[in-house]
């Protein structure tokens, strides 16, 4: 097993959890992922699956299968994946140390090497 790229916190299994049984996906991989757009260049994507591909890293998180692929690796490195609840209600946060500018929406982010493909907001 090789070196985990990006953290899940325990709040953020929880919920994640939560969400594969809702959606009866319990024997699904979470996978991470970065895209081109938003306003920033960058966004990222967190959905499930139900393939490994030969460019994915897979590791596992407080019982989370969680795949990354080799394009996403470098950008996500260090990132924590928390879940915040709130009086207006709840939702993931992702703290990422590589985002030098992020969007007032803070779902969108550029890296110092990956501008990506900012669009209109």
């Amino acid at each position: 097993m090789s070196q985990d790229i990006l953290e899940i916190t325990e709040a953020a299994s929880f919920q994640i959890k939560d969400m594969m049984k809702e959606h009866e996906e319990e024997n699904a991989y979470l996978r991470v992922t970065i895209n081109g757009g938003g306003c920033s260049g960058l966004s990222y994507g967190m959905g499930f699956a139900h393939e490994v591909s030969e460019d994915d890293m897979q590791f596992e998180q407080h019982g989370i299968q969680i795949l990354v692929d080799k394009e996403s690796m470098p950008i996500l490195k260090g990132v924590k994946i928390d879940y915040k609840q709130s009086m207006l209600g709840g939702g993931f946060t992702i703290d990422n140390p590589n985002a030098i500018a992020s969007c007032g929406c803070g779902s969108s982010f550029r890296t110092a090497a990956n501008a990506g493909t900012p669009e209109e907001c």
